[in-house]
């Protein structure tokens, strides 16, 4: 199968959660739980929203495409030369949440930046799950 140029790829992470798409909404949405999570950022969930997530490597410019309470969330993720958009889908499942990421727009030439994604998304992930057990079941 050859790779043509204008061909991209994806990083997906997915996880069942024990919490319901509102608790985990919050924690996608609100700054200061992106925070702990993520990194730091002025993120708002409002269409056409710019916003800045601030590591220790550099920021990454972002944003907003699109915004559905509890169900979806996109935003653009531009940095170091990958211009990439993250797309998070929330779907209720017994007990909890299905909690896709997809982060889409890697070109052949960014093998690197492809495999830094799939292990960075994996360890945020682990970050958000340990945020989410430490809000407590009253966090709606």
């Amino acid at each position: 199968m050859s790779e043509a140029s204008s061909e991209t790829r994806s990083v997906v992470v997915e996880r069942e959660l024990p919490h319901p798409p509102q608790k985990v909404w919050r924690a996608l949405t609100e700054p200061h739980l992106i925070d702990e999570w993520l990194m730091k950022t002025d993120f708002e969930p409002a269409a056409g929203r710019r916003f800045t997530l601030r590591g220790d490597w550099g920021s990454v410019d972002c944003r907003v495409l699109a915004v559905e309470p509890h169900r979806r969330l996109s935003y653009t993720w531009d940095a170091m030369g990958l211009e990439s958009v993250v797309t998070w889908t929330l779907t209720p499942v017994g007990g909890g949440t299905r909690l896709v990421m997809e982060q889409s727009g890697f070109r052949a030439d960014q093998q690197q930046a492809y495999q830094g994604a799939g292990f960075g998304w994996r360890r945020f992930f682990g970050s958000l799950e340990q945020l989410l057990a430490r809000m407590g079941e009253d966090a709606q």
